[in-house]
């Protein structure tokens, strides 16, 4: 690597990175305060509610990764160019320095990208529903106080009469209005949470399921024991994605094992890659834009940084509606971005060539 390449990437780098951690610790911050009720409600501490905090993170990092790694490049090239280092790097012939560095950070930020969409992510969001469920078991075994109502989740309210010897429940009711259509009623003379090591499972003991439809129809089912997964009561009542927790090599291996690919399945893997489309596009973009040096002075200067956003916004609403799929916004970018480049650049050789 040429040391003009070097030096040009290191720039860009350590400014997207600072830019990012930054990002990144005040949306852990945000998160930490939007899930506070972990330590007001319901009883945990604050090594979980960090751990909550840094779970939620991965999915917001995708959206803005890209975006600091553009403002990272524009904030440089901004620098190079008030101290006039971007004129010299271009009078004496350095465009290919300038176009190696940028193609370096490109390269890096596309495979970390690559590894937080295919690997990182799908972790998180295992972790965050074990997490949710642990809370949940948690609660029901050993925080929950009795004869005092407790939301475990949004729509899911608890009460038990009191505990007796080893952890036992006595007098346990649940009230589940999350599906508007049905409303679900839990009671149980007692009950007992239990674990196989992945799963919490509440046992109930000599109670009754209730049924009451929007419609005024009403059903009662008596048992003599029921076992109702804790992640039923934790986790939203509709599961949404059930494949933003499966890793890409595992819906690979699925797809390679069974011979059949699921149209979900490649959706969500062509969305994962295309996140990669992103960071290139951004970076060509950016090179495009203030990647070379002009003596016209305009009386409004729109700051690099907002014009970055202002792209990362279009180009996130192509992209979601576009019926092309994910990667029409990343292709646009990619393909303005080469046309300017090659507007440019060409422009640069014909007023050398013609040059006394």
């Amino acid at each position: 690597m040429r040391r003009l390449t070097r030096y040009l990437a290191q720039l860009f780098a350590v400014d997207a990175l600072i830019l990012f951690a930054v990002v990144c610790v005040l949306l852990w911050l945000v998160n930490c305060l939007r899930g506070f009720d972990l330590i007001s409600v319901k009883g945990q501490g604050l090594w979980v509610l960090a751990y909550q905090g840094v779970l939620a993170m991965p999915p917001l990092a995708l959206v803005f990764f890209y975006v600091c790694i553009g403002i990272g490049m524009a904030r440089a090239l901004q620098a190079l160019k008030i101290n006039h280092e971007l004129h010299i790097i271009h009078t004496t012939d350095g465009l290919r320095g300038l176009g190696g560095a940028t193609a370096t950070v490109a390269v890096v930020g596309m495979i970390c990208v690559l590894a937080l969409s295919n690997f990182i992510e799908p972790w998180s969001m295992r972790g965050l529903n074990q997490l949710s469920a642990s809370v949940a078991a948690d609660l029901v075994s050993s925080t929950l106080k009795p004869k005092r109502f407790t939301q475990v989740s949004p729509g899911v309210v608890l009460l038990i009469g009191g505990r007796s010897g080893e952890g036992a429940i006595t007098e346990f009711f649940a009230d589940d209005r999350r599906d508007p259509e049905i409303r679900r009623t839990y009671i149980a003379q007692t009950a007992r949470v239990s674990s196989d090591g992945e799963n919490y499972v509440l046992e109930l003991h000599d109670g009754s399921l209730q049924y009451a439809e929007a419609s005024g129809r009403f059903s009662e089912i008596s048992f003599a024991r029921y076992d109702l997964n804790v992640d039923r009561l934790a986790q939203p009542l509709d599961p949404g994605d059930e494949l933003a927790e499966r890793d890409s090599l595992e819906l690979i291996r699925t797809g390679l094992a069974t011979g059949e690919w699921s149209e979900a399945s490649v959706e969500r893997l062509n969305t994962r890659m295309g996140e990669a489309l992103r960071v290139a596009g951004i970076c060509m973009l950016v090179l495009a834009i203030s990647g070379f040096p002009s003596g016209r002075r305009g009386r409004i200067t729109l700051p690099m940084e907002v014009i970055v956003l202002l792209l990362a916004f279009v180009e996130r609403g192509i992209s979601s509606y576009s019926p092309l799929g994910e990667i029409t916004g990343s292709l646009l970018m990619i393909l303005g971005a080469g046309l300017v480049l090659i507007a440019r650049t060409s422009g640069r050789s014909t007023r050398a060539a013609v040059a006394p």
